[in-house]
């Protein structure tokens, strides 16, 4: 379990490894673009509830894994998330999700003229 730390807050937000690694780019992505979004989540200790942070630029975070190792990340699941924190809702994760190690490969018809719909849902979000 990974921890975030976000502001001058001592307590962190525990997120799984994997799903933090993926945060942690799309996160640092923007910010880095000085593009501020909200991150949101429903709480999973037993409190009720979601917490929703604004993350901008100039408040301080610090992703803190509990692996040495870092995570394969995968490619579908970091285009979902970076397309939900450039909506308005903002980004929504499901901090009970698996995301998977590896993607299947589409096949495409190279006949094929049309571009693939788009995804409505978001495999990491709740």
């Amino acid at each position: 379990m990974g921890h975030l730390y976000y502001g001058t807050a001592t307590e962190s937000i525990q997120i799984p490894d994997r799903l933090l690694s993926h945060l942690k780019v799309v996160v640092t992505t923007k910010l880095r673009r000085s593009e501020s979004f909200t991150l949101s989540w429903t709480h999973v200790d037993g409190t009720p509830g979601r917490s929703t942070l604004w993350l901008q630029p100039a408040i301080p975070m610090r992703f803190v894994f509990d692996s040495a190792e870092p995570e394969t990340l995968n490619a579908t699941v970091l285009k979902n998330m970076a397309d939900m924190a450039n909506s308005s809702a903002g980004l929504v994760v499901d901090l009970h999700v698996d995301i998977p190690t590896s993607e299947a490969s589409p096949r495409v018809s190279p006949s094929r003229t049309t571009a693939p719909a788009r995804r409505r849902s978001l495999s990491v979000a709740a």
